[in-house]
């Protein structure tokens, strides 16, 4: 290989990995900004009929996170390989390592982590579902999360169907027409595809759970999903490597790219200090330097050593000769 091909490989190289993480994280930055505008839009749909004060529940809250998470790293990256700035690179790298770890610990323990996660934080998804549920009728984006949650996952609820007796239309004290009923999304559907009677969950609140299993979910939505996390782990942790191979491919990126910049530095910073000789600027004869010690002067002022040049010269005299 010659010394023009071998000076020419590493440039390649250089500029692949630097304009495949640039472009990598462009994208990424622009999924990002779209993510954040549209978080953005939705919560400001959401505050004009806030009602819920657990913010966990608001999808629009989760696409700021997602969107702001996203965009910020992303936008680390790509003015880091831009401006060649090893900090930021390496900014994004633990980030990017940190959010391969958090998803790989889900993905590898999904079952185990979805029980042990729901029954820490039951009483805090229970309390927040119920003030949701108080506010059904006011909150029109929690209702239809509310609504799919009840129909997919064939449950009732937060913890059991009872606590549908919060909504002031739904409790056994109202005098209205849902009183002391629950949602027709609680149904239990015997034919697929039927017509949906939404009268089906007449007067059930009073009724105890053995009375209700041929009729409505008696089962928690917290405890049903739950148990979807845990029956369905293949696709739950297809999902998962779905999100974690493009985490995974930016973090090997930004590692190979922040290597060869740390090699390129560390070739051309190399100074051996030992060998700098130390001048004494005291005895330094500064004649004719002038009020500014500026002035040139032939010869210069530091005196400089010329034994190896000499012992050069007479080496190659001496080969002539």
């Amino acid at each position: 290989m010659t010394k023009e091909s071998e000076g020419k490989d590493p440039l390649l190289y250089y500029y692949c990995i630097k304009f495949a993480l640039s472009g990598y994280s462009t994208l990424f930055s622009i999924i990002g900004l779209v993510i954040l505008c549209i978080g953005i839009y939705a919560e400001v749909e959401r505050q004009k009929h806030r009602t819920l004060e657990g913010i966990f529940l608001a999808p629009a809250v989760v696409l700021l996170l997602l969107g702001i998470t996203m965009f910020a790293v992303s936008f680390i990256g790509m003015v880091g390989s831009l401006r060649d700035n090893r900090t930021l690179l390496k900014t994004m790298i633990w980030i990017s390592h940190i959010c391969v770890l958090l998803l790989a610990k889900v993905g590898g323990t999904v079952p185990e982590f979805a029980l042990v996660f729901l029954s820490a934080s039951v009483d805090f998804f229970h309390s927040n579902i119920q003030e949701g549920i108080r506010h059904y009728y006011d909150d029109l984006d929690f209702k239809n999360i509310l609504d799919f949650v009840q129909e997919k996952f064939s449950c009732c609820g937060g913890d059991e169907y009872k606590d549908w007796n919060v909504n002031q239309y739904h409790s056994c004290n109202g005098s209205g027409p849902l009183a002391c009923r629950v949602p027709y999304t609680c149904c239990i559907k015997k034919v697929p595809g039927e017509v949906i009677n939404t009268l089906c969950g007449y007067k059930t609140l009073e009724k105890e759970r053995l009375q209700l299993v041929d009729v409505i979910h008696v089962r928690g939505c917290i405890h049903a999903v739950g148990l979807w996390f845990k029956d369905n782990f293949e696709v739950t942790f297809g999902i998962v490597c779905s999100l974690l191979l493009p985490q995974v491919l930016g973090l090997v990126m930004a590692w190979l790219y922040w290597r060869k910049l740390d090699d390129i530095y560390c070739r051309l910073d190399t100074v051996d200090f030992k060998a700098l000789e130390v001048i004494d600027f005291k005895a330094v004869d500064f004649t004719g330097a002038g009020w500014c010690l500026c002035f040139p002067r032939e010869g210069g002022y530091i005196p400089v050593n010329v034994t190896d040049d000499d012992d050069d010269e007479e080496v190659i005299c001496q080969s002539k000769v």
